[in-house]
């Protein structure tokens, strides 16, 4: 699993939050370019691969980008306001070190606040909300600031690195979904499929599922995968009862998500992964949650409407700068994925 771990790496490693996944998508495309026949970058910056087979088609999708941040405003004294872009905890975001997408090339920043040496007693008692947080980068005027080329719509994100931890254990910040793309990656290299296969690494989906909603549009294909985290009940502060998957058994086939305002997979859709995995001795966790959802969501509801399944690895504290996953729960996602690619035509073609 080498080659997951150092690629996985790379891409957690590279910064792309929603709207500003450039840099992401330059590796995707050098990755997958030996294994496609064409590729092309549409609208609104999906990256689409493809394939060239039969006439029955196949889109597997993961989305690029991550939670970050963005310049809302710059004080006189060189101070950066900043909005969320995606979905965070704020306390997640306090004290953290980033990085401030400046036109000058990369600018690091602290993310501060009041020093707790001089709140209120009942202050202390409160978390600290992220409108009263601040990015300070040492500049000491809003000119210089601006002269480094950070203004109001500069991208932020977390300035933190993959590490290993024990056994097949590893850390990293944007694991949801740099996980999937690895996936989805790793599935085209294996798979013998002789469908036509879009690989599809999408933009903004943390913002709305904006990227995924349009290339499946664009694309219109029998069939799709969105590749994707979930969160396991496997460790302190959550019950097993709330989220019963766990990391380290396997990835995980969604039945369910959003208590059914996301995606509700449809029973063909279920028997096509399900039965894969059974034949190929790949272990598989079923998931009905009512938490968040997916692309799935968007590419599902396409048009006259497009089969889609997803397939995702467990990952715990998601959407947080130390997402922590098990490799070979990836591993075993890319080949459930290879290998439902080539079974795919048994169960929808027509």
């Amino acid at each position: 699993m080498s080659d997951i771990k150092s690629l996985l790496e790379r891409l957690s490693n590279a910064h792309g939050i929603s709207g500003r996944e450039e840099s992401v998508l330059e590796m995707v495309q050098k990755e997958i370019g030996p294994y496609v026949d064409e590729v092309k970058t549409d609208c609104i910056g999906n990256l689409i691969a493809t394939k060239k087979g039969d006439s029955f088609s196949v889109m597997i999708e993961a989305h690029a980008d991550e939670i970050g941040l963005m310049v809302k405003h710059i004080d006189e004294k060189g101070f950066l306001r900043f909005i969320k872009i995606g979905g965070w905890f704020d306390q997640t975001l306090l004290n953290q070190r980033v990085v401030v997408h400046a036109a000058s090339g990369p600018v690091f920043g602290v993310i501060g606040s009041k020093p707790p040496h001089v709140m209120k007693d009942e202050d202390k008692k409160k978390p600290v909300e992220s409108k009263d947080m601040f990015v300070d980068v040492g500049c000491q005027s809003k000119k210089e600031v601006e002269d480094l080329g950070i203004l109001p719509g500069t991208a932020i994100s977390i300035d933190r690195e993959f590490a290993s931890l024990q056994g097949d254990r590893v850390t990293g910040k944007a694991f949801d979904n740099r996980a999937g793309l690895v996936a989805v990656i790793e599935a085209l290299k294996r798979t013998r499929a002789k469908s036509t296969i879009h690989i599809v690494a999408a933009v903004q989906e943390e913002v709305g599922l904006k990227g995924a909603k349009v290339s499946a549009y664009g694309l219109n294909p029998d069939l799709a995968i969105a590749a994707d985290v979930t969160i396991p009940g496997d460790h302190p502060g959550i019950d097993m009862k709330d989220a019963p998957v766990e990391m380290g058994k396997g990835p995980v086939v969604v039945v369910a998500d959003g208590s059914g305002r996301g995606l509700i997979a449809s029973p063909v859709v279920l028997s096509w992964l399900t039965e894969t995995a059974k034949k190929f001795d790949i272990p598989v966790q079923l998931e009905a949650s009512d938490g968040g959802t997916t692309d799935a969501t968007s590419i599902h509801l396409t048009k006259a409407g497009i089969p889609t399944g997803v397939i995702s690895v467990a990952t715990r504290y998601i959407h947080s700068p130390v997402e922590v996953l098990s490799l070979k729960d990836i591993d075993q996602a890319a080949e459930l994925i290879a290998r439902a690619l080539e079974s795919a035509p048994a169960y929808f073609k027509k």
